[in-house]
């Protein structure tokens, strides 16, 4: 097993092959929007990765707290009768394959339960995503991660199902889980890679001195913390905030009917 602060460390790198380098977390089409126009005001950048650390990386560092504990704390059996058994929605992806390997080597009865319960996170993470182009995003992200993650630590695919797209928080929620990251480490990775994300973009979109930039990235530290203090106690899917954003949606939706674009969302 590797190192929990290397794998933290890898998980928050830009060049792990997991398409981080497309996306500029809606930075773009807010650029195009207004934001930064002419080179002025070019502080709103850090602005915008604040409100996004107060919206909707909140409830993705929350999917992904949740996600760890599960893995690590899973339901009793008994649980198992009061849990949705309705077979999943063309949105649910989580062992939806009856092929799909056993979740934890145990008895069926076990295996089932486990996939349910990450189905649920699965729904609650959706019910709190109101965009559908930034629930594509992440499930195309996750299903990157995935695939890395399942050759470098093998023990993510007895919980998750290879080739799937599963939505990225609840594949970081396993990583954590199997390679010993503590909730806080996690929540601060999915806090911090967000935002860097945003700074980052900005040196492409708008005329910023990588100075500035990085000044930006260490003035939302206190914010990100703020996340890490807020998300990573929980446990319940039901206990994920609803941290809505619609100018995000908003622009996410116009953003994936460019034609002309620098990053993918």
């Amino acid at each position: 097993m590797s190192a929990p602060e290397l794998v933290a460390l890898m998980l928050a790198d830009a060049r792990l092959p997991t398409g981080g380098h497309t996306q500029s977390n809606g930075l773009e089409p807010a650029v195009r929007a207004g934001l930064g126009a002419d080179g002025n005001h070019l502080e709103d950048v850090a602005a915008y990765a604040r409100d996004r650390l107060r919206t909707v990386t909140r409830v993705e560092a929350a999917t992904a707290a949740v996600t760890r504990h599960l893995i690590l704390h899973p339901s009793p059996p008994s649980r198992a009768k009061r849990l949705d058994p309705a077979p999943p929605s063309r949105g649910e992806r989580l062992g939806s394959d009856d092929q799909s390997p056993r979740l934890d080597g145990g008895p069926p009865g076990l295996a089932e339960l486990r996939r349910a319960e990450l189905r649920g996170v699965e729904r609650a993470w959706a019910g709190r995503t109101g965009s559908q182009v930034l629930r594509g995003v992440s499930r195309r992200q996750g299903r990157l991660l995935l695939r890395v993650a399942s050759r470098v630590w093998p023990e993510v695919a007895e919980y998750l199902p290879g080739d799937q797209e599963v939505p990225r928080p609840i594949v970081l929620g396993v990583v954590a889980a199997v390679n010993g990251l503590s909730a806080e480490q996690l929540v601060r990775v999915v806090g911090y890679e967000d935002a860097q994300t945003v700074v980052s973009a900005s040196l492409k979109l708008l005329p910023v001195d990588p100075a500035d930039a990085t000044a930006w990235l260490v003035g939302l530290h206190d914010d990100i913390e703020r996340l890490v203090k807020d998300v990573a106690p929980l446990t319940d899917p039901d206990a994920i905030p609803a941290g809505g954003a619609p100018l995000i949606d908003v622009f996410a939706h116009h953003h994936a009917t460019e034609r002309m674009r620098l990053f993918h969302a």
